[in-house]
C-alpha cells in the first residue's frame, strides 16, 4: 500500500501531552454531551413544533435541530475513535481543538440566518478543514494537500460571497429567510448569477466532478479527519441548496441542469472508483459519485431526499474509513479485488435483481406517496431504488456466498433497506422547513435517466474497460495532485 493511503502515520508521533490528556478527553465528554442536548432539543421540536431565533441573525427549525444531531454524533464517534488512533503522537491537543472547532462552525452553520455571518461560517468551515487534512506540519505532502484543498474551499467561498451579494442586492434582505420571502421578486440575470454561483458552490464544497481534486488529494489526512470530511464536510453542498431552495426552485430548466450535473458525477465517480487501486481511493470515488446522488435528489425537488441520502451515507462512509485500516490488514495479495469491476451476470440474476426493484418500488411510493404519478416523484423513487438495489448488491457479492443463494440473499438485504431509507425520509420530510418542489417530467429527463442506467449497465458488465483510451483517461481524471502523493516510505516513516 502507497503512503499517501496509510492509515497509521501519525499515530508514531511522539506524544508531548501524554502527561496532560485533559484537553482530548475534555472536548470528547463535551461533544457526546453536545450530542444528547440536540437529541433533546429534536424531541421537544417534534413533539411541540419547537422554533427559535435570534431575529436578523440565527434562526433554529428542523434542519438545524436535525443536523445538529447529525453533526455532533459523528463528531462524537471521531472524538472517540481518535482518542486510541492518535493515542501517542503530539498532534492530540491540536487535533481535537481543529475537529472540535470544525464542529462548533458546523452547528453555527447550519443555524446562521444573517447572509453575512453563513458566508463567515461557510470559510471558516473550509479552512478548519484544510488545517485537518494538512494537521502534520513537517509533512511535505499533508502541506500540498492541505494548499489544494484551501484553493477550492476559498474558490467556493468566492463564488458563495457573490451569490449572497446578488441575492442581496436583488431582495434587498440580509437574511437566509428574508431572502426566501422575497422569492417571488427573484428572476433575470441577477438571479441568474446568484443561482449559478450558489450551485457552483455547493458543487466544490461536495467534490463533484469536475471538481473533485480537492478530495482525491486529501489522503494525508489522518484516517479520522478523513470520516469527518467525508461522511459530513462534502454533504455543505446538500446544506447550502436547502437553504437556497427558494433560489434555484424559480427556474425549471436549472433545477434540470442540477439533475443532469448530479447524475454526471454520479457516474464519473463509479468509473473513476473502477480504476482505483488502493482502498482510501475507492472510497474517495464512491464519496464523489454519492454527493452526485444527493445533488440529483435536490435538482428533483426533494430536498428532504437530499437531506435523507447525506445522512445515510453519512453513516455508512464514517464507518467504511474508519474500518479501512482493518480492511488492509486483512486483505491479501491474493485476495484482492479483480481488476474488471463489472462481473458475468446470469439471465436469472437480471431477472432477480429487475423484479425486486420494481417490487422496492412500488413499497417506496406506497410508504412516501412519491412515484404514484407522472413527476419528478417518480424519478426520485426510480433514483432511490437503483442506489439502494445497487448497495445491496454490492454487499451481497463482497460475501462468500453461492452463486445461487446471492440471487435470494439480494431481495433479503435490499428490502429492508429501502423501508429504513422511506422511513428515513418520511421522518426528514416532516422537519424540513422547504416542502418538496415538484416538476413534470420533459423528455430530457428521460433522456438523463436513459443514459444513466445505460452507461451504468456498461459499466457494470464491464464493457467501459474494452477502451484503453478511456481506462487511461480515467486514470489521469483520477489521479490527486502531484505533489500530494508519496513514492517512497522513507517520506513518511519519519513523522
Amino acid at each position: 500500500m502507497s503512503g499517501r493511503n496509510s492509515t497509521t502515520t501519525v499515530g508514531s508521533l511522539p506524544d508531548t501531552t501524554a502527561k496532560s490528556p485533559f484537553v482530548p478527553v475534555a472536548l470528547t465528554w463535551l461533544v457526546w454531551s453536545m450530542v444528547a442536548a440536540s437529541i433533546a432539543v429534536l424531541a421537544v421540536r417534534i413533539r411541540t413544533g419547537f422554533a427559535w431565533e435570534i431575529p436578523g441573525v440565527v434562526a433554529v427549525d428542523g434542519l438545524t435541530v436535525l443536523m445538529w444531531v447529525v453533526v455532533t454524533f459523528f463528531s462524537g464517534i471521531v472524538h472517540s475513535y481518535s482518542r486510541r488512533y492518535l493515542a501517542g503522537s503530539r498532534l492530540k491537543t491540536g487535533f481535537f481543538a481543529t475537529v472540535f472547532g470544525f464542529t462548533v462552525v458546523v452547528m453555527g452553520l447550519v443555524a446562521a440566518d444573517h447572509l453575512a455571518l453563513f458566508g463567515a461560517l461557510w470559510i471558516a468551515m473550509g479552512l478548519l478543514m484544510a488545517k485537518l487534512i494538512g494537521i502534520v506540519s513537517g509533512w511535505d505532502q499533508a502541506q500540498a494537500a492541505a494548499t489544494v484543498a484551501r484553493k477550492y474551499f476559498l474558490a467556493s467561498s468566492a463564488l458563495l460571497a457573490v451569490a449572497l451579494t446578488a441575492l442581496w442586492w436583488t431582495t434587498d434582505a440580509t437574511t437566509v429567510t428574508g431572502v426566501t420571502a422575497a422569492a417571488d421578486a427573484l428572476g433575470g440575470p441577477v438571479w441568474l448569477v446568484a443561482a449559478g454561483a450558489l450551485v457552483l458552490a455547493a458543487m466544490i464544497q461536495s467534490a463533484l466532478l469536475p471538481f473533485h481534486g480537492w478530495l482525491l488529494s486529501s489522503m494525508t489526512a489522518p484516517t479520522p479527519a478523513s470520516a469527518l470530511m467525508h461522511a459530513g464536510f462534502v454533504n455543505a453542498g446538500g446544506i447550502l441548496l436547502t437553504r437556497f431552495a427558494s433560489v434555484i426552485t424559480v427556474d425549471p430548466a436549472l433545477m434540470l441542469a442540477i439533475v443532469a450535473v448530479g447524475g454526471a458525477s454520479a457516474i464519473g465517480g463509479k468509473l473513476l472508483k473502477s480504476v482505483q487501486t488502493d482502498i482510501k481511493g475507492k472510497l474517495g470515488c464512491s464519496t464523489v459519485g454519492q454527493m452526485g446522488f444527493m445533488i440529483m435528489q435536490a435538482g428533483l425537488g426533494f430536498f428532504g431526499a437530499a437531506i435523507t441520502h447525506l445522512i445515510l451515507h453519512g453513516f455508512y462512509k464514517a464507518y467504511q474509513f474508519l474500518s479501512a485500516g482493518g480492511q488492509v490488514e486483512h486483505t491479501s495479495p491474493s485476495e484482492g479485488t479483480p481488476h474488471t469491476v463489472g462481473t458475468t451476470t446470469s439471465i436469472i440474476g437480471v431477472i432477480v435483481t429487475l423484479l425486486t426493484g420494481i417490487a422496492g418500488g412500488a413499497v417506496f411510493a406506497v410508504l412516501t406517496g412519491k412515484g404514484t404519478k407522472v413527476d419528478s416523484g417518480l424519478l426520485l423513487t426510480f433514483f432511490v431504488v437503483f442506489t439502494t438495489l445497487h448497495a445491496a448488491r454490492s454487499a451481497v457479492q463482497h460475501t462468500s456466498l453461492p452463486t445461487a443463494t446471492r440471487y435470494g440473499a439480494v431481495p433479503v438485504v435490499f428490502f429492508p433497506a429501502i423501508v429504513i431509507y422511506a422511513a428515513v425520509y418520511t421522518g426528514v420530510s416532516g422537519l424540513m422547513p422547504v416542502s418538496p418542489a415538484t416538476t413534470e417530467l420533459t423528455l430530457l429527463h428521460g433522456i438523463i435517466a436513459v443514459v444513466f442506467v445505460g452507461i451504468y449497465t456498461g459499466i457494470e458488465t464491464g464493457v467501459h474497460e474494452r477502451s484503453q483510451r478511456l481506462y487511461v483517461a480515467l486514470l489521469n481524471a483520477g489521479q490527486p495532485a502531484a505533489d500530494t502523493v508519496l513514492t517512497a516510505t522513507e517520506d513518511y516513516n519519519e513523522y
